[in-house]
């Protein structure tokens, strides 16, 4: 293949129906723009010199299929391809779309123009012979197509979470191969990994270029230039970097994490089975604990643990083990277990429902306010709502769901209630996302007389709420609580 390139910057942005950018500033790809790699894009075409000029050109790039070309087309259009309540993440999106510096395509040769290129790519979790594997054939194609594309000197800097060991066994042999075929050197590009830490909601932005980030190179002179650009974007005045000695220590770093989460909140589940039966209100209980700083991150109890990242990290450590350094004899039994603990949480709302409705779900009309996997945040991959809503209706039950920030459910391939409705006709009302809608909901002028089981599986409702509820003679319960302690 010919190195020649082929596309301007120009061109790609007239091919874009956009306007050229300045064609002196670097040029940084995002690959993958999903909730993180639509974020970073913004993140990166704001960052500026001390004297206040944009630093980067940014090319957000996706696959060219229908979602991937519905994303790009957004984005050049002005509008941000993900549902988000954060209103700073807005107005920076709205910043680097008005100054020029972002544009989005799915042409894989913008990889020809790259300085540097960020990976936010999916890679999901399967089971094999019923233990969890990874599926690496999306994750290597995209390393390939970088290393077919981009110009030596340049550096990739996985952001994806992976499995320890995949940037040295599995990146990098398929960047030198990428590489070779070239006729260029196998370190011709730079390989560097530093994960992410988004929390889409509220702080969506900031989770971004004011928090801690850790990285490491796959050489010295990868990690120095993954300081440096992560320098640029990042506010590392105040959340200072953290360099590890090799990526695999970074991978391990982000997975080791989030399993410690999810062992944490799967520990509180079976402290709120027992606070239900011996009748007293665990959330009590647990900001009495939050007072001791060494225990002031122990979790609470809940609807269900949703999302891209809980429900699969813990099981990255084991099939790494197993599938990336050949020791099947280690095991991770605490961060398994927790996944499948936190996966069963939403039935038990279900069966404390159920038992509240006289122990059958048949026939009854269900109301399940929030489907997204966390508060304000449109996002319903993996969400706890699914696996309630797939288990009520497969027990008889006819359930109506809502969601303040989505109009339609993907992965049960329906539309959603597109306003709150009155709780009249339902036998139960399920409140299972904090939104900001619930939270404020004036209960009392919301039931306009009807009676129908409330069941609290998130600690969505406040005291007040709660107090007018019982007021006008509804039922109420709540996860984590005996009956007896609706009073707190």
């Amino acid at each position: 293949m010919s190195e020649k390139q082929t596309l301007s910057l120009a061109d790609l942005a007239l091919q874009e129906n956009r306007p050229a950018p300045d064609g002196s500033r670097a040029t940084v790809c995002v690959q993958g723009l999903g909730f993180v790699g639509t974020a970073m894009a913004v993140a990166v075409a704001n960052a500026r010199d001390d004297s206040g000029c944009l630093l980067f050109n940014v090319l957000g790039v996706d696959l060219p299929d229908a979602a991937g070309r519905s994303k790009a087309r957004a984005i050049n259009e002005g509008r941000l391809p993900v549902v988000t309540t954060d209103d700073e993440l807005k107005a920076a999106f709205d910043c680097s779309w008005a100054a020029g510096n972002l544009i989005a395509t799915t042409t894989e040769e913008a990889y020809r123009l790259a300085d540097a290129t960020i990976v936010d790519v999916h890679l999901d979790v399967e089971y094999s012979s019923g233990r969890p594997s990874f599926r690496l054939d999306g994750f290597r194609y995209a390393i390939r197509t970088l290393g077919m594309r981009m110009q030596p000197g340049s550096l990739v800097i996985i952001e994806t979470t992976v499995p320890p060991g995949t940037c040295n066994r599995v990146a990098a042999p398929e960047l030198a191969r990428a590489l070779a075929e070239r006729g260029l050197p196998e370190d011709a590009i730079q390989l560097a990994h530093s994960y992410e830490r988004v929390m889409p909601g509220k702080e969506y932005y900031r989770s971004i270029v004011n928090f801690w980030r850790v990285y490491a190179g796959h050489t010295p002179e990868a990690a120095e230039a993954c300081g440096k650009f992560l320098s640029q974007v990042i506010n590392v005045k105040q959340y200072p970097l953290t360099r590890l000695h090799s990526t695999v220590a970074s991978e391990t770093a982000k997975v080791m994490e989030n399993s410690y989460r999810a062992v944490n909140i799967a520990f509180i589940e079976e402290w709120a089975q027992f606070a239900e039966a011996a009748g007293f209100d665990l959330f009590e209980v647990v900001e009495a604990i939050r007072m001791r700083p060494t225990h002031s991150n122990i979790r609470e109890p809940g609807f269900g643990v949703g999302g891209y990242c809980l429900t699969k990290d813990p099981l990255f450590a084991a099939a790494s083990a197993r599938e990336l350094f050949r020791r099947g004899d280690l095991s991770f039994p605490f961060s398994e277990q927790a996944v499948t603990v936190n996966a069963r949480m939403p039935l038990r709302t279900l069966s404390r429902v159920r038992d509240l409705l006289g122990g059958t779900l048949g026939g009854r009309k269900l109301l399940l306010l929030g489907v997204s996997y966390r508060n304000d945040v449109g996002d319903t991959r993996h969400s706890p709502s699914e696996i309630f809503v797939r288990a009520a209706e497969s027990e008889g039950a006819e359930v109506a769901a809502h969601d303040p920030l989505l109009s339609f459910w993907p992965e049960m391939g329906r539309r959603l209630l597109c306003a709150l409705p009155r709780p009249a006709g339902f036998d139960a009302v399920i409140f299972a996302v904090r939104h900001r809608e619930y939270t404020s909901l004036d209960i009392e002028s919301w039931l306009d007389g009807a009676r129908p089981l409330l069941f609290d599986a998130n600690r969505v409702l406040g005291s007040p709420q709660r107090t007018a509820a019982r007021r006008v003679g509804c039922r109420l319960a709540t996860i984590g609580a005996g009956d007896e302690c609706l009073g707190h």
